[in-house]
């Protein structure tokens, strides 16, 4: 139902006079109904609109219309109220004269009505069919004491009200004109407080006023007022394309963003304020960290909208939110399962499989073991990173990675200070909130490659985060408050250890990862690289097969690498050849040959290294480690006539060149041991060259190597055929260990070596490796120099031995 005070004065509606006969003496009583009003007041010889909808309202208008007699207009004091008693009207009202009546379509009757003149309610006669009450008559007046003040004071209110007219562009032109044709001064006060923009209450209070000077006087006040907001506002819009700041601008465009996201249903500030308490309600985390949210939540809501660190605060709230405090994924205790998984994921690198296994045994017994940090330590392709996956995979773990490759920024790890513009969470935090739990498996990829400069040190940084005894206790720059890294399952990989900072390396349980045989490459190449290979282009089991000799090929010819990324490259092209013929329509054989491989892949870059006889003196094979696996290496040595001046050549690192120079003292201080004779090291210039001169080498393990060239070159014995060796050596004699004993071993394997020579103390190195690798190779462990001699140098002399000119004597005969 329609209120009764849809009222609509015009500024431009005719009035008139009320006719003598209708005005009555003043504190006269008399009986009248009473038409209750809302958020309008009637004054009097004032016409205005009104839309009646209550069904007693409308009994009444429609009866003193018919028999023309005049009503008395009250406004409420409590508009609610949709059935007033006299208790819900104001004391003062209008006594007003029903000019013209209509019913609209809808059921409200509209009626237009003129004020005639005052009265004050006494009290109730009778409440139905509608309000009646007993009314005494009210005059105003005019002092006459003050006619020149009054005649002023009306001047200004006219003067102000015709301002604001001109300065309201929605007011018709014909309302100034109907204010210039008032002369009644009475009147003009009166129109003026029916169209005045003011509350109910202050216009019935200017009702209720007796003496027409105190009213004219509150009115002014009122047009002087509204008369500055319509100036203000006039000037604003007069200047807002030129002089309003940024802030201001901000303020109104924020202010209208509000209403039309209100408009448009989009949440608010407040709904997003609810939303975070309402997720914070649910949220598993320390009392220390809902108290800080708590505090911060406070803050935003104190804080002006507008604020440049409004938005600052609200990400922080939102970050420290979302953040999985407690909440952990349950970890799958079904070790039997969780090594069926690593073994599908990966071949071979048993040892990493061992330590998860032996992790994941010690978490089932003792639930709140802090998670390991282990670092995988490999050559590249070997499938450090893709390990990460498989270990959350088979615990049941969420899996977040992070490359620090290149990162030179300690902020990167640590966050930045809120402080700062843009500031963020380090990525430690970021990837922990991405993971969506505490106790993710998280991959810290390529830990070797972190960078130093004037920015911090990130490697620094990372020692708080990988140290069990701190990392129960981090604390983020940005976060401010403590994060339990405790629970989490970090795993670094690198490919050098040279290159990581000392602490940070002690830090970490390192396992090597080492890189994988001919055997384990076929076995993943059919496993898992040419199935994905052959989904990724689209083809079936049944469209081809790669033969294992097809794929040893391509290991041996096309690829050198301790990894399996240049073979799953290969395969690649391999797959792709056939996918050409198959969208062709091409005849093709679904079996691929060795032979077919290089007319798929063109002529095999790499040769493979084979042993080669020991027909030359000073020739011997070593074992070497390289970032893409092991290989053999041959040592040459030669002597021609010179003054005893050691020569190297095919890019000898310092480590290497010391080898050959410790090598030559222990020959010249053993010279009589080993029958040479003291004056060829004077009379003879020896040259030690490693093939491959563009390869740069170096590196303490070819020790035993040269210096086994350079006693065959002087005694012009022969080499055992199909013996390799690999070890340091010192001025002593002493043979020491080294390292990447399985790659070395395979590479041997490879090359048709059938003995090797390591130091003793590689025994146990050997002894790790799997019988079917060492199968068919013959090792001598040994710890002195002379050992290594008596294994490796024949009795019998090279063919066409080298004559010694001696300047002397003759050379020692042989013994």
């Amino acid at each position: 139902m329609l209120p009764d005070d849809e009222g609509d004065s015009s500024l431009g509606m005719d009035v008139e006079q009320p006719s003598s006969n209708e005005i009555l003496s003043e504190n006269e009583e008399i009986e009248l109904p009473i038409l209750p009003i809302r958020n309008t007041v009637l004054f009097p010889s004032v016409l205005l609109p009104i839309t009646v909808g209550r069904q007693r309202s409308i009994r009444l208008v429609k009866k003193f219309y018919r028999i023309g007699k005049p009503i008395g207009v009250v406004a409420q004091s409590n508009p609610q109220n949709d059935e007033p008693t006299l208790d819900d009207l104001y004391k003062v009202g209008t006594i007003a004269k029903i000019l013209k009546l209509l019913v609209l379509p809808d059921g409200n009757t509209t009626i237009i009505i003129q004020g005639i003149q005052k009265f004050e309610v006494q009290s109730l006669v009778s409440d139905t069919p509608y309000l009646t009450a007993r009314a005494k008559i009210l005059k105003d007046f005019f002092p006459s004491d003050s006619k020149r003040e009054t005649k002023a004071l009306l001047a200004s209110i006219k003067e102000t009200a015709l301002k604001i007219l001109n300065l309201n562009p929605d007011v018709p032109r014909e309302a100034q004109i109907a204010i210039h044709n008032i002369e009644n001064p009475e009147f003009l006060i009166y129109f003026l407080c029916s169209n005045l923009n003011a509350e109910t209450a202050e216009k019935q209070a200017l009702l209720e006023i007796a003496d027409n000077k105190e009213r004219a006087s509150k009115l002014l006040g009122h047009l002087l007022k509204e008369l500055q907001m319509l100036q203000l506002k006039h000037e604003i819009q007069t200047k807002v394309h030129h002089e309003v700041d940024q802030q201001q601008r901000d303020y109104f465009l924020r202010q209208q963003m509000k209403i039309l996201q209100n408009e448009l249903g989009i949440e608010g500030v407040e709904i997003e304020l609810k939303k975070l308490r309402a997720k914070a309600e649910q949220k598993k985390w320390p009392e220390k960290a809902k108290q800080h949210f708590e505090k911060e939540l406070d803050k935003i809501q104190r804080m002006n909208q507008n604020s440049p660190d409004y938005g600052i605060h609200l990400n922080y709230a939102e970050l420290l939110v979302d953040l999985p405090w407690n909440e952990v994924t349950t970890d799958n205790f079904d070790l039997k399962n969780a090594r069926e998984i690593l073994d599908k994921d990966h071949y071979g690198l048993e040892k990493i499989k061992d330590r998860i296994i032996e992790y994941l045994a010690v978490l089932k017994l003792k639930q709140d073991m802090r998670g390991p940090i282990l670092c995988l330590y490999g050559p590249p392709g070997v499938g450090k990173t893709s390990l990460g996956k498989s270990i959350a995979k088979a615990l049941g773990r969420n899996y977040v990675r992070m490359s620090l490759g290149g990162l030179h920024d300690e902020a990167e790890i640590r966050g930045h200070r809120k402080t700062y513009i843009g500031a963020m969470p380090g990525k430690i935090i970021s990837n922990i909130k991405k993971a969506g739990s505490s106790n993710p498996v998280f991959v810290l990829d390529e830990i070797d490659k972190i960078g130093t400069d004037f920015r911090g040190d990130p490697s620094s940084a990372l020692l708080e985060v990988l140290d069990p005894e701190q990392n129960n206790a981090f604390v983020d720059n940005y976060l401010e408050i403590e994060y339990d890294l405790s629970r989490v399952l970090f795993i670094a990989t690198c490919n050098s250890l040279d290159t990581i900072q000392p602490a940070l390396r002690d830090r970490m349980e390192i396992i090597e990862v080492t890189g994988y045989t001919l055997e384990e490459k076929i076995e993943i190449a059919r496993r898992h690289l040419i199935p994905k290979q052959r989904e990724e282009n689209g083809l079936k089991a049944v469209d081809f097969t790669l033969e294992k000799a097809a794929i040893q090929r391509i290991i041996e010819g096309y690829t050198r690498e301790s990894g399996v990324r240049n073979l799953e490259r290969k395969i690649g092209t391999v797959v792709r050849k056939v996918a050409v013929q198959i969208a062709t329509e091409q005849p093709y054989e679904k079996k691929i040959t060795a032979e077919m491989v290089e007319k798929m892949l063109g002529a095999p870059p790499f040769d493979k290294e084979i042993y080669e006889n020991n027909e030359i003196a000073g020739v011997v094979v070593g074992l070497a480690w390289t970032p893409v696996g092991g290989d053999i290496l041959y040592i040459e040595a030669s002597l021609h006539r010179g003054k005893g001046r050691l020569i190297l050549s095919g890019q000898l690192g310092d480590v290497m060149k010391e080898s050959a120079t410790a090598a030559l003292s222990y020959l010249r201080a053993h010279d009589m041991e080993l029958g040479i004779d003291y004056r060829i090291f004077e009379n003879y210039d020896l040259h030690i060259h490693v093939p491959a001169g563009a390869v740069p080498k170096d590196g303490p393990s070819a020790g035993i190597t040269m210096l086994t060239a350079m006693a065959s070159v002087f005694t012009q014995r022969k080499v055992k055929p199909k013996l390799a060796m690999t070890g340091e050596i010192t001025l002593r004699g002493k043979v020491l260990p080294v390292g990447g004993i399985k790659e070395k071993l395979l590479a041997a394997k490879r090359a048709g070596i059938k003995e090797i020579i390591l130091c003793e103390r590689n025994r146990k190195d050997v002894n790790e490796i799997d019988e079917k690798y060492t199968k068919g190779i013959k090792f001598h462990f040994v710890d002195t120099v002379s050992e290594v001699l008596d294994v490796a140098l024949l009795p019998e002399k090279v063919k066409n031995p080298i004559q010694f000119i001696l300047e002397e004597k003759k050379a020692i005969s042989e013994s």
